[in-house]
């Protein structure tokens, strides 16, 4: 496999830079002029509505910014607390599967969670990973992603010790009747870093 570059950022990205910096990384890996890339960031507070996005999924109290963005998905909430893994590879150089690579990243995001006791599953025709809380389904974690020329951008993001009342003024992937969890709602105190280590440990595309 082609050598994969890690970057990590300590302070909060913009979403518009981020989205540029990830155009111009995936049009230098489809030239072969800059190597594949995971960014692990956090944005600060604010919505994006992916492609599969609706208005109304957006409540009226909404006072976050919003984003359009070229992700699949609908609408989520991204912010300080959330681990953001985008990720830019070739699945030429693996496999050109869009439901391959989608369920590598859920069982990336499985074991990411499996690592720190948290049993995150999945849900036939529901996006993301999902833990039981006091006897329902909360997500925990989503996934938006976007193919040019099959090279990926966008990715993963994890709710650590997000702030989960961001959440109460949109409909997360058009879903009213589930919650959102994170880690420090389930009682456990994770640091961004830890989960960076094992991130790069279980990165299945290596």
């Amino acid at each position: 496999m082609p050598f994969c570059e890690w970057k990590t950022q300590d302070n909060l990205i913009a979403y518009e830079d981020a989205q540029k910096w990830m155009e111009n990384r995936v049009l230098a890996i489809q030239s072969k002029s800059a190597p594949e890339c995971v960014w692990l960031l956090e944005h600060p507070p604010l919505y994006t509505l992916g492609t599969s996005g609706k208005d109304k999924d957006i409540l009226p109290s909404a006072l976050l910014p919003t984003f359009q963005t070229g992700r699949g998905g609908q609408v989520t909430y991204h912010g300080p607390g959330q681990r953001i893994a985008y990720v830019m590879i070739d699945l030429k150089m693996r496999a050109p599967d869009i439901k391959w690579y989608v369920a590598t990243l859920e069982t990336w995001i499985i074991q990411t969670l499996h690592h720190f006791g948290i049993q995150g599953e999945r849900r036939p025709g529901r996006v993301g990973i999902w833990v039981q809380k006091e006897g329902q389904d909360h997500k925990i974690a989503a996934l938006g992603v976007r193919l040019q020329k099959w090279v990926t951008s966008h990715g993963i993001a994890i709710n650590v010790n997000s702030d989960l009342s961001a959440y109460k003024d949109i409909i997360p992937c058009g879903l009213s009747q589930y919650g959102v969890t994170s880690f420090a709602d389930l009682g456990l105190s994770v640091s961004l870093q830890e989960v960076d280590e094992v991130l790069k440990s279980t990165f299945p595309f290596s």
